[in-house]
C-alpha cells in the first residue's frame, strides 16, 4: 500500500501547517483550482437553454413573461445553490446529495437521491451526444449520427480519465467560450437597442407590442419554469466539485456568492435583448434549429455574415461542456455510493490518478442511449432524454432544499453556533423552504401542458414524469429493506468528514 503527505484542513478552513498526516493514496484528489470552481459553476447554468430554448420560452410566453419564468427559477436557484453552499463548505464530500440527504434526512432518502442524481446526468450525457449529432448536421447534414455520438462520447470519457484538473481546465475553457459569446451579444444588442449599431433605435416597440409582456397567461409562464430549470441544472455542481477543490473553504463560498448575479446577467439581460430586438409572434423562434437561435438571428441583423456557423460552434462546444459536466458529476456520485455501500463495491476503485474508473465507463455506458438517435430520429430521441432528465433534476433540487433545512435544525440542536459556519446562507429558514415549495409548483405543473383541445397526451405526461416513480421506487424499496426512519435532530451526523 502506498502513502503520501497530505494537509488537512481545520474546522475553521484554516491550513494545519504544522502536521502532515498520511492518508492512502487510493482517494480522491483535491485538483481543482479557484478559477475552476469559478467557471464551473458558472458554466453548468450556460447552454442550449440559453442559445436555443431561450427563442421558444419568448414565443411562448411573451418576452415579459420568459423574463418572470427565468427570473422565478433563478430566485429558486440562488437559494437552493446558498443552501447546498453551506453545507458544502462546511462539509466537502464529492457525494453531497446523497451524504447530506443519509446523514440530515433519512438513509433511505439518501440512496434514492444519490441514485436519481446519477441518473439524471447519465441521461443527460445521452441527450447532449443527441445534440451534438443535430448540431454537426448543420455543416454535415448526410453524416450518420452514430459516428459523431461515438466520437463526443469518447472526446467525454478521455478528458475525465485524465485527471480531476484535467476537468477542470478543460470546463474552464469551454465556460469561457460561453462567457465571452454572452457577453459580445449582450454588448452588440444594446447597442442596436438604443440605435449606435445597424439602424434605428427600436426601444420597447417590440417589449410592448399587443400582448407581448405575457403571452400565453400565467400557465405559459409556468411552462416557462421547466424549460428555465433544465436550463439552470449544473449550477449545483459547485457542490460535487467541492469535494476535490483544493481549498473548499473559500474557493465554494466564492463561487456561490456569484451565481445570483451571472443568472441575473447572463439570462435576464440575454433574453431582454431578444425580446426587445425581435417580435415574440416571430415564427423561427419556436424552432430549435442553430439558424433560428436568436443569437444567431440578432448576430446576422448586426451584419456578421458568418453568425450561423460561429454560433453552431459555440453550441456544440456548449453541448460538449455539458455532457463532460454530466459525465463528471454522475461519476462520483456512483463513487460515493460505492463507497458508503448502496452500489457494487466495484465502483468505489480509483486508478492511480484518482479517477473511478469503473464508476466512469458505466455511466459511459448509459450515454450509449445516444446512439438511438441513428434509428428513431435525432430530434425525438433528444427531446424525451430532455424530458426524462429534466424532472429528476428538480427531485434532487427539492433533496437539497430539504437536507439543509434539516441540517442547520441539526446543527443548533446539537450545540453548536451558526456563527461558526465558515459560509452561511441568507434568509433560513424562509430560503430552503421558499425553493422547496416552488420545486414542488413546477414538479407538478408539467401537467398542465399535456392537458390540450379537450385530449391528454399521455405519451407526454410519461417522458415528463417518468423520473418520479423511479426515485419512489429505490426510496421505498431501501426503506423496507433495510426499516430506516426518519432521524432525529440529535441522531444527524453533523461532524465534518476529514479526508
Amino acid at each position: 500500500m502506498r502513502f503520501k503527505a497530505a494537509i488537512y484542513w481545520d474546522t475553521n478552513g484554516k491550513i494545519d501547517k504544522g502536521e502532515y498526516k498520511f492518508v492512502k493514496e487510493n482517494t480522491l484528489r483535491r485538483g481543482l483550482k479557484a478559477r475552476h470552481m469559478a467557471m464551473i459553476s458558472l458554466g453548468g447554468s450556460i447552454g442550449t437553454g440559453l442559445f436555443l430554448a431561450s427563442g421558444g420560452a419568448i414565443h411562448d410566453a411573451g418576452p415579459g413573461g420568459a423574463l418572470l419564468g427565468y427570473f422565478i427559477i433563478g430566485i429558486m436557484v440562488y437559494f437552493l445553490v446558498t443552501s447546498l453552499g453551506e453545507m458544502a463548505t462546511y462539509m466537502p464530500v464529492s457525494g453531497t446529495f446523497s451524504t447530506y440527504a443519509t446523514r440530515f434526512v433519512d438513509p433511505s432518502f439518501g440512496f434514492a437521491l444519490g441514485w436519481n442524481y446519477w441518473y439524471n446526468w447519465a441521461i443527460t450525457i445521452a441527450a447532449e451526444l443527441s445534440a451534438a449529432t443535430l448540431i454537426i448536421k448543420f455543416w454535415l447534414p448526410d453524416s450518420p449520427s452514430f459516428i459523431w455520438s461515438a466520437l463526443f462520447l469518447a472526446l467525454m470519457v478521455g478528458l475525465n480519465l485524465l485527471s480531476v484538473k484535467g476537468y477542470g481546465e478543460s470546463e474552464y475553457w469551454f465556460a469561457m467560450i460561453k462567457i465571452i459569446t454572452v457577453i459580445v451579444f449582450i454588448v452588440i444588442g444594446l447597442l442596436m437597442i438604443v440605435g449606435i449599431w445597424k439602424g434605428d433605435a427600436v426601444g420597447f416597440s417590440n417589449f410592448t407590442a399587443g400582448d407581448a409582456p405575457i403571452s400565453g397567461g400565467w400557465l405559459a409562464v409556468l411552462g416557462i419554469c421547466m424549460a428555465a430549470g433544465f436550463s439552470f441544472q449544473g449550477t449545483e455542481l459547485v457542490g460535487i466539485a467541492a469535494g476535490e477543490s483544493e481549498n473548499p473553504r473559500e474557493n465554494v463560498p466564492r463561487a456561490i456568492r456569484s451565481v445570483f448575479w451571472r443568472i441575473l446577467l447572463f439570462y435576464i439581460l440575454a433574453i431582454f435583448v431578444v425580446g426587445m430586438l425581435i417580435p415574440f409572434t416571430t415564427d423561427t423562434l419556436a424552432d430549435d434549429s442553430v439558424a433560428a437561435s436568436p443569437f444567431t438571428i440578432i448576430f446576422e441583423k448586426a451584419g456578421l455574415s458568418v453568425a450561423a456557423s460561429v454560433m453552431n460552434a459555440v453550441i456544440l462546444s456548449s453541448v460538449l461542456s455539458a455532457g463532460n459536466s454530466g459525465m463528471y458529476a454522475s461519476t462520483r456520485m456512483l463513487w460515493v455510493l460505492a463507497k458508503e455501500g448502496k452500489a457494487p463495491k466495484i465502483f468505489s476503485k480509483l486508478n492511480k490518478r484518482g479517477i473511478p474508473v469503473y464508476a466512469l465507463l458505466a455511466t459511459a455506458a448509459i450515454g450509449m442511449l445516444a446512439f438511438l438517435a441513428s434509428f428513431f430520429g435525432d430530434g425525438q430521441v433528444y427531446i424525451w432524454l430532455l424530458n426524462a432528465s429534466g424532472m429528476s433534476g428538480f427531485i434532487a433540487w427539492l433533496g437539497i432544499a430539504i437536507s439543509h433545512y434539516r441540517f442547520r435544525k441539526a446543527y443548533v440542536a446539537q450545540g453548536h453556533k451558526v456563527e461558526d459556519l465558515p459560509y452561511r446562507s441568507l434568509w433560513y429558514p424562509y430560503g430552503p423552504i421558499l425553493a422547496g415549495i416552488m420545486c414542488m409548483i413546477v414538479i407538478v405543473g408539467q401537467s398542465v401542458s399535456a392537458f390540450s383541445d379537450g385530449k391528454v397526451d399521455w405519451m407526454f405526461m410519461l417522458a415528463s414524469y417518468i423520473g418520479i416513480p423511479f426515485f419512489l421506487a429505490i426510496w421505498l424499496g431501501y426503506k423496507w429493506k433495510y426499516k430506516t426512519k426518519l432521524l432525529k435532530l440529535e441522531e444527524c451526523n453533523v461532524n465534518p468528514d476529514v479526508e
